[in-house]
């Protein structure tokens, strides 16, 4: 299996919406570790680590977001995985 890594960037309407704790729920279903976070500026940074094709589906998530959201942008930074990451995290 091909592992890799994304750092993505998510713009929109995209705090309160609950968009880390849906991100989180759904990397673990598809067993991808890294870190969810917002920012400041509104925007939402995540980093994404495991098997290539899961990785992908939560960057396709990310595009979505859960129902109450509306993603206007995705970021996507495509990098060598790195398996520094145990488990995924919501981070402040």
């Amino acid at each position: 299996m091909t592992k890799t890594r994304a750092h993505v960037y998510i713009s929109g309407r995209v705090h309160g919406v609950f968009f880390r704790e849906n991100t989180k729920r759904e990397a673990q279903s598809k067993g991808v570790v890294g870190w969810v976070k917002n920012l400041e500026d509104g925007r939402v940074e995540a980093v994404f680590e495991g098997g290539e094709e899961a990785v992908k589906a939560i960057v396709a998530f990310c595009h979505r977001g859960p129902k109450a959201s509306h993603v206007t942008g995705v970021d996507v930074e495509w990098q060598s995985y790195t398996g520094e990451y145990e488990d995924f995290q919501i981070t402040y």
